[in-house]
């Protein structure tokens, strides 16, 4: 089976009213029909229940909006890798790619351990590390195949 590493930021874009929501939703199907398997590191489910509390907190979802998010994550079937290597590689991560934290790198470290693309929304991330990797793609990027 083939599989890809997520970021909480594509997570969010599936979770959150957000513009690049159908880009993302289309990406997500077509990994569906195709069997693909969502990975990510730990780190993941503290970054994406966060941001979801933090949205209702702040009152930037309503509560139903928030409880109904957190639903929808609790059904995403993001398979957790905890791989013993996974800080290690982070920090050789972070200081190859000379980047300040490793909460990025942790993705980009599944994605090398597991030998798969790492797909994220932060243009941020893309930006720093284009050109040096090809193993992270952008959602920007993607480009729904014509039904």
């Amino acid at each position: 089976m083939k599989k890809v590493c997520v970021d909480a930021s594509l997570a969010l874009a599936w979770l959150l009213p957000a513009e690049e929501n159908q880009v993302a939703n289309a990406l997500r199907r077509e990994w569906d029909e195709r069997g693909i398997e969502l990975i990510s590191p730990p780190l993941f489910h503290a970054e994406v229940t966060s941001v979801l509390r933090q949205q209702v907190y702040y009152k930037r979802l309503l509560l139903e909006e928030g409880e109904e998010a957190f639903s929808l994550y609790l059904d995403m079937d993001v398979r957790t890798v905890d791989h013993p290597r996974l800080q290690e590689v982070a920090w050789e991560l972070a200081k190859r790619f000379h980047r300040p934290r490793t909460y990025d790198m942790q993705y980009l470290a599944v994605a090398e351990l597991e030998g798969c693309e790492l797909w994220t929304a932060d243009r941020r991330l893309v930006n720093a590390l284009r050109g040096r990797t090809s193993r992270v793609k952008w959602l920007g990027d993607y480009k729904p195949e014509e039904s």
